[in-house]
């Protein structure tokens, strides 16, 4: 990884790059038909390109990784955030229902006093109709004992006005 050193030693690793090349640009039967054991590679070749390539796209690595950690990061949040969001509709909807409830409670009540009202009112109207016809009944029963005290009456009348044979003394 070390940068600088790949400076210090440019003469000699652009000496070892054509072997490395040629190596690597025989024809692809005479590669595949080799065994691995006969391929040379330079070590000091291998660790300058590997060290390239690697100052060359590590930095580009790292800033992308903190770039997707830092998304992860924001993901979480927006996850968090949106949990806690679900949770206030689950609840506003409660609320909705809970009013809903008591409205429906509300209405019932009214229902139930008008409901009250109405069999007082009944309860009176019956208490007036019973008194009503109790009158009525006593007045029909003085009726009919008047007219039987007067039919008593006339019969009596009826009686006393009968001749009565007079009493020979």
């Amino acid at each position: 990884m070390e940068v600088g050193g790949m400076e210090d030693e440019g003469p000699s690793s652009q000496n070892e790059l054509p072997d490395l090349l040629a190596t690597q640009q025989q024809p692809a039967d005479l590669q595949s038909s080799r065994p691995a054991e006969n391929v040379r590679v330079n070590q000091k070749a291998v660790d300058k390109l590997t060290e390239g390539f690697l100052s060359h796209y590590l930095p580009d690595l790292q800033n992308s990784k903190r770039a997707l950690q830092e998304l992860t990061q924001n993901q979480l949040i927006l996850l968090d955030t949106l949990d806690q969001e679900v949770t206030k509709f689950r609840e506003c909807n409660t609320l909705l229902d809970l009013n809903s409830l008591f409205t429906e409670a509300k209405l019932y009540q009214n229902k139930l006093v008008n409901i009250r009202k109405e069999m007082i009112m009944l309860h009176e109207k019956t208490t007036k109709l019973k008194k009503r016809a109790l009158k009525l009944q006593q007045q029909k029963q003085k009726e009919l004992l008047e007219k039987e005290q007067q039919r008593e009456r006339e019969l009596e009348r009826e009686r006393q006005l009968i001749a009565k044979p007079a009493k020979r003394t």
